[in-house]
Order: structure tokens, then C-alpha cells, then sequence
């Protein structure tokens, strides 16, 4: 098994002893952690348990925070300086962004009826 040597400061040392033989496990999870932080994917899904009118759902938008985020991705993107992590975060925002798309379109007709 390889070996990593790295250094790291006393308080983080004193916590990673903490956990012993179990930093292996912890390190491959913090690998697999989503694109985005979890207050995004709060902040959608606790919009759509809102139980939100036709009008709320064809008004949702992103945060100014995910915006500028987003507008960031998109300029690194296309000056040919994105990292693998942040094409990640990009994709994972597309795939927001066509969720919301989808909802929306389905919320047309009742929309529609109201008017």
C-alpha cells in the first residue's frame, strides 16, 4: 500500500488521530462528495417542498451567489482554464438548470388555466 506524507497543522493532526485506522475510509469519502455544497441543493429542495403556486415555480431563480458562481465556470470555461473540479460543478449546474427547465414547462398549462 502506498504511502502519502503530508503536512498538515497540530489541530488538524489531533483530530485525524481521533479517528485512527479509519482515515482511509474518510479520505475516499471526502473524494465523492457532490459538485455543488449541500446549501444549493437545500436552498432548491426547499423551494419545491414548499408546495409553491404556478407563479413561484415560473419565478424561481437562482441565488445572485449561484449566478456569479455559475457566470465564473462559464468564463473559465471558455478561456481554456476550468479544472476538472470546477467541469464537474459546471455539468452538475446544467443538470440543475434542466430540472428546473422541465418543471417549469410542466407548470405551463396550469399557468395558462389561471389566466
Amino acid at each position: 500500500m502506498p504511502k502519502i506524507t503530508v503536512e498538515i497543522p497540530e489541530e488538524l493532526s489531533e483530530q485525524l488521530a481521533s479517528v485512527g485506522d479509519r482515515l482511509p475510509e474518510l479520505l475516499a469519502l471526502s473524494l465523492h462528495q457532490p459538485p455543488l455544497p449541500a446549501y444549493i441543493y437545500h436552498y432548491i429542495l426547499s423551494f419545491l417542498t414548499s408546495n409553491p403556486t404556478p407563479e413561484q415555480i415560473a419565478a424561481f431563480s437562482p441565488t445572485p451567489e449561484m449566478v456569479a458562481r455559475l457566470c465564473t465556470l462559464l468564463q473559465r470555461h471558455k478561456a481554456g482554464e476550468i479544472t476538472d473540479m470546477e467541469r464537474q460543478e459546471l455539468d452538475e449546474y446544467e443538470r440543475i438548470e434542466h430540472l428546473i427547465v422541465t418543471i417549469k414547462a410542466g407548470n405551463l398549462p396550469y399557468l395558462k388555466s389561471r389566466s
